[in-house]
């Protein structure tokens, strides 16, 4: 990693994780792959990834098998909610 990286990397979730606190309740209880991939600035397939492995659970909707992620596991996953809350 190179010496910049880290501080790059903080200051841009520092900037991430603000600007999603002050939406607050404003979020909707299930976030689709697209929002969740936008909040974590990853991409969809990682998201969908991470459901495999079973770091940010899905919940599959209908019969295609569209999935939602629940909000307080994707705050959970940002360091913003205690475990035992999800």
């Amino acid at each position: 990693m190179l010496p910049y990286s880290k501080t790059l990397l903080e200051h841009g979730v520092n900037r991430l994780l603000n600007k999603f606190m002050a939406l607050g309740d404003e979020w909707p209880e299930l976030l689709t792959v697209r929002e969740v991939a936008k909040i974590l600035r990853v991409s969809p397939l990682t998201i969908k990834r991470w459901g495999k492995r079973g770091k940010l659970p899905a919940i599959r909707i209908n019969s295609r098998g569209d999935r939602r992620y629940k909000k307080e596991a994707v705050l959970w996953l940002l360091g913003l909610q205690q475990k035992g809350q999800v």
